[in-house]
């Protein structure tokens, strides 16, 4: 067998499948509101024609790519490709403002591979396992999951710790918007059908980030040039090489296990391990300064999430994602069916997607690091000539979402809003966080309800919620830990210093 898939992986055509998938999802991705998962649908019909392999690989090339290249207009632009690099604008658009976007790319480029190839290897000693393991979440779970995930507001606040929860609690509030799960009445929809569906929360970001400081440098379009335009520092120093180890390693494990658990997204496993990266750090007043573990943390895991959501996908024909179940859909096209069968009938095809995925995250880190400097050309341009592009990219981005010119007037109202938010000094990601992972708190804490006939101690049931619950706690309770510590700390030095 393993001749088989020596020589298969090596066919010519194979290889330039997979090259030009993780591509063309590199670009896809630098495109704001271009999705992965609509990144993929647009390529499947392309596959029809194709050998199995091919066509798998190619799919998964663009899906990888498209969640890399989504950091690209994160950290130049500070406008998130997908909602999976709403994490990365935190810290990498912090970079390119002060003169160290290629630094910033590098580390994106080389965080991500570390966490696909983390992935990878994850992906073929114990896909069967994990999967099992996957299977024992449910709504409670699930809920907890989320939870753990909206602890990051209280991070990402800073010195506005209230108005940050506050933020985040209205995020949450918007996110609730149209149809209830439940009853399945429309809330807060004011007779508009274009809120059955709720806000669509690509459009809403790309408002907060991109439009805010669209608004912000109109305000200035006499500078010719951003500060950042000459990009040095692509190949990491030591110290980054050692954090890019070390953090984007831990990071990769935890978002391959996200990335198993079905429902759990790109964008949670970014902002699972900001969160973690933040509070387990030496320096957590830095992060949303521009600091690298803020970037590779955020990178890693979410690359890291596409291929453990590929286990519960072929071990037993579950979408880890969305973008999975487009992936499932094209297996399927293929006359094959995701489950165990496709380990014991098609050993061959599943070994070389296997291989596959290690070559495209090797595809992806080289495509990477010799594209920066054409992106990076981007800061070099004019703001009176760079803003009304980035105008347009968050018109086309907001409308390609639905197809609904609705979703342009929802970005450009975020816009102002993250506008006199920024003129307020109100944090922005809390909102976002909110808009993101409010819908699934909900759906799963209502229906876990359901399940218990109102009792909450289905929350405390199983070995696993109780560890979501002491992570939670831990999360909340080490910042005042930490800060309590670190005045201890000084008043010793003080005392020190006056005998």
């Amino acid at each position: 067998m393993v001749s088989d898939v020596f020589s298969q992986i090596m066919d010519p055509m194979l290889l330039l499948y997979l090259f030009l998938g993780v591509a063309g999802g590199i670009f896809a991705g630098a495109l704001p509101g271009l999705t992965a998962t609509m990144s993929v649908a647009l390529v499947l019909p392309l596959t029809f024609g194709m050998p199995p392999a091919a066509g798998i690989l190619l799919l998964i090339g663009v899906y990888k790519g498209a969640i890399k290249g989504s950091a690209i207009p994160s950290i130049l632009l500070k406008t998130p490709g997908t909602p999976a690099s709403a994490a990365t604008v935190m810290d990498g658009y912090e970079f390119a403002k002060r003169g160290e976007a290629g630094r910033a790319l590098g580390l994106s480029a080389i965080a991500s591979t570390i966490g696909g190839l983390i992935s990878c290897v994850v992906v073929i000693l114990v896909a069967p396992q994990l999967a099992r393991f996957a299977l024992r979440f449910s709504s409670p779970e699930f809920f907890l999951l989320a939870v753990f995930g909206l602890t990051i507001i209280a991070s990402v606040s800073g010195k506005n710790m209230a108005k940050g929860v506050l933020v985040g609690f209205l995020g949450m509030m918007l996110s609730m918007i149209g149809i209830d799960i439940v009853t399945g009445f429309s809330r807060y929809t004011f007779g508009n059908v274009n809120l059955l569906g709720g806000i669509s929360f690509i459009p809403a970001m790309i408002g907060l980030f991109a439009m805010t400081e669209v608004f912000s440098n109109i305000e200035d379009l006499k500078q010719k040039v951003m500060k950042t335009q000459r990009v040095s520092n692509l190949i990491p120093n030591r110290q980054d090489l050692k954090s890019l180890f070390k953090t984007g390693g831990i990071h990769g494990v935890i978002g391959t296990f996200i990335g198993i658990i079905p429902g759990a997204g790109a964008e949670i496993a970014a902002f699972v391990s900001y969160s973690l990266a933040k509070q387990t750090s030496k320096n957590p007043e830095a992060f949303g300064t521009g600091i690298v573990e803020g970037v590779i943390a955020p990178e890693s895991s979410s690359n890291a999430q596409t291929g453990g959501a590929l286990i519960p996908m072929l071990t037993l024909g579950v979408p880890g994602d969305a973008t999975t179940a487009v992936l499932i859909g094209a297996l399927t096209i293929q006359g094959l069916q995701p489950g165990p069968l496709l380990f014991q009938d098609h050993p061959v095809l599943v070994y070389t997607i296997f291989v596959g995925m290690f070559i495209a995250n090797v595809f992806m880190l080289l495509i990477g690091l010799t594209t920066i400097n054409l992106f990076a050309k981007i800061l070099s341009i004019p703001k009176s000539v760079l803003t009304p592009i980035i105008i347009i990219l968050c018109v086309v981005g907001s409308f390609a979402i639905n197809m609904n010119f609705f979703d342009v007037y929802v970005m450009f109202a975020f816009g102002v809003i993250g506008y006199f938010m920024k003129k307020l000094d109100v944090p922005i990601a809390p909102a976002t966080i909110g808009l993101i992972l409010g819908p699934m708190a909900e759906r799963h804490f209502r229906t876990a309800l359901i399940m218990s006939g109102g009792e909450m101690n289905i929350f405390f049931s199983s070995p696993i919620s109780i560890v979501f619950i002491i992570l939670i706690i831990g999360t909340l309770v080490l910042p005042f830990v930490r800060k309590r510590f670190a005045a201890k700390v000084a008043a010793a030095g003080d005392v020190e210093v006056e005998v």
